[in-house]
């Protein structure tokens, strides 16, 4: 059985030399990739931690924002509702 193994190799150590070379090159990868999540959610945990003050301004930014949205929207419902009584079809028949 040995010798069916080493003849084997023999033969095809060509092959065998890709197949390992393809298991590091694998591990290599995912061992790069599990070490880029790791700093990335450590950074992610660092920012939370400490906060940060760019944050901080885009979170007055949006709620800003937000306040600007509700308030042209109740303007907007306002317009159609004047529009809606000036028209002589019913609510139903519009929507």
């Amino acid at each position: 059985m040995v010798e069916h193994v080493q003849s084997w190799f023999k033969q095809n150590q060509g092959l065998a030399i890709g197949l390992v070379a393809q298991a590091v090159a694998l591990l290599s990868g995912a061992a790069y990739g599990l070490t880029y999540m790791v700093q990335l959610e450590n950074r992610v945990h660092t920012l939370e931690e400490r906060g940060s003050s760019h944050l901080a301004g885009i979170t007055t930014r949006l709620t800003v924002t937000e306040k600007e949205t509700e308030s042209n929207k109740a303007r907007i419902d306002r317009v159609v509702e004047i529009m809606l009584r000036e028209l002589p079809a019913s609510r139903g028949q519009v929507k």
